[in-house]
C-alpha cells in the first residue's frame, strides 16, 4: 500500500479515523450519593436549565462518539429519555456558516438507553459495573446488526465531574487513534485517581476488565471455604458476613481501570475541575466563578428529539 493510501485508509486498509466507531458510555446506575433528593443524582442542575447528565452526553458528542449509551436504572430511564430524547447533534457540524445546506449536512448521534440488569441490582450496581455492562451491551448490539459497526473504542463521560469539556473537540482525531485518551485535572489527576474525568479504553480490553471485576468481587458465599466442607466438594455453602457480600457494589474506578493502557496516550489537562459526587462538592462548584462558564449550549443540540418510526415522515414537505 502506498504512503498516500496509508494516510487515507491506515496501514491495515480500514483504520481511517473517520470510520472508527467510538461508543460513548455514560454510567448513571450506581450507589446513591448523599444528595437525598426525590430525583436521581445524575439530574442535579449544574447551571440554568443544564443537568449533570446532559453535560456528560454533550462531552461524548464533542469527543466524536458515533453512538452514546446511557446505563441507568429502569425507574429513572423514562425521565432521562424525556429530557434528552433519542439523538443529539454533533457539535462539530454546527455553525458551518459557509455551508450552503447546513440542515442537510448536520449529523445526528443516536442515544441508547440501557437498563440495569435485574440480577445486578443490589449486587454489582456500581458506576464501574455500569461502564462494563454498558460497553458489553453496546458491543453485542452493534455486532448483531453488522460487524462493520462494532465499537473500536469506548469513551466514558461521568455526570459527577464538571470541567470545560468543549476543549475535547480539538482532540477528536487523537481520540480516534490507536492510543488511549485521558482527561486530566489541573492537579494532574485522572480517572485512575478515582476522579470523574473522561477517558477511553479499547474494545479488546473489555473482556479483561469484566473478568477482573468478577475475580475481585465477592458474592453471597465464602469462596475461601475448604473444599471438604463444600457441597459435593465444589459449591461453597458458607455465607459471607453481610458487610462482605457483593463487594462489587462499592468498587471505585481505580479498582478495575488502574491498568488501562497508557502507552503513548494523550492527556488533556483541563483549566479547572470540580468533583460533584457530594452535596459539599456541588455547593463548592456552584459558588465558584467557573460556574458562569458552564452554560447550556445555545444551539438546539440538546433539544429532545425522537427518530421517526419506519414508514412515517416528520410531517414536513
Amino acid at each position: 500500500m502506498s504512503e498516500e493510501s496509508q494516510k487515507i485508509f491506515g496501514k491495515d486498509g480500514f483504520t481511517d479515523y473517520h470510520s472508527i466507531h467510538i461508543a460513548g458510555i455514560v454510567p448513571v446506575a450506581g450507589q446513591k450519593l448523599d444528595y437525598d433528593f426525590p430525583w436521581h443524582d445524575c439530574l442535579q442542575p449544574i447551571s440554568s436549565n443544564f443537568l449533570a447528565v446532559e453535560r456528560a452526553v454533550l462531552e461524548c458528542a464533542t469527543a466524536g462518539c458515533k453512538t452514546i449509551w446511557i446505563i441507568c436504572p429502569s425507574g429513572i430511564q423514562p425521565l432521562i429519555k424525556h429530557r434528552l430524547g433519542e439523538q443529539i447533534e454533533d457539535p462539530a457540524w454546527l455553525g458551518r456558516k459557509y455551508d450552503g445546506f447546513p440542515s442537510e449536512s448536520k449529523k445526528l448521534i443516536p442515544i441508547y438507553y440501557v437498563e440495569s440488569h435485574p440480577k445486578d441490582q443490589g449486587r454489582r450496581d456500581s458506576l464501574v459495573w455500569s461502564i462494563l455492562y454498558g460497553a458489553k451491551i453496546a458491543k453485542n448490539v452493534s455486532i448483531s446488526m453488522s460487524k462493520w459497526i462494532k465499537p473500536d473504542k469506548f469513551y466514558v463521560a461521568f455526570p459527577y465531574g464538571v470541567y470545560p469539556s468543549q476543549h475535547v473537540r480539538k482532540f477528536r482525531t487523537i481520540i480516534s487513534s490507536e492510543p488511549n485518551f485521558f482527561v486530566g485535572s489541573p492537579d494532574g489527576l485522572t480517572m485512575k485517581d478515582n476522579e470523574y474525568l473522561g477517558f477511553t479504553f479499547k474494545v479488546h480490553d473489555l473482556d479483561r476488565f469484566i473478568k477482573k471485576f468478577r475475580i475481585k468481587s465477592t458474592g453471597y458465599y465464602d469462596p475461601t471455604q475448604p473444599k471438604e466442607e463444600r457441597t459435593r466438594g465444589k459449591f461453597p455453602s458458607k455465607y459471607l458476613p453481610i458487610e462482605q457480600r457483593y463487594s462489587g457494589r462499592f468498587f471505585t474506578l481505580s479498582d478495575i481501570f488502574d491498568d488501562v493502557d497508557s502507552t503513548n496516550s494523550t492527556t488533556l489537562e483541563m483549566e479547572w475541575y470540580y468533583n460533584i459526587d457530594s452535596w459539599e462538592g456541588l455547593c463548592k462548584f456552584l459558588g465558584s466563578k467557573e460556574r458562569k462558564k458552564m452554560n447550556r449550549p445555545k444551539a438546539n443540540m440538546l433539544k429532545a428529539r425522537s427518530w421517526n418510526k419506519i414508514g412515517e415522515d416528520d410531517g414536513q414537505e
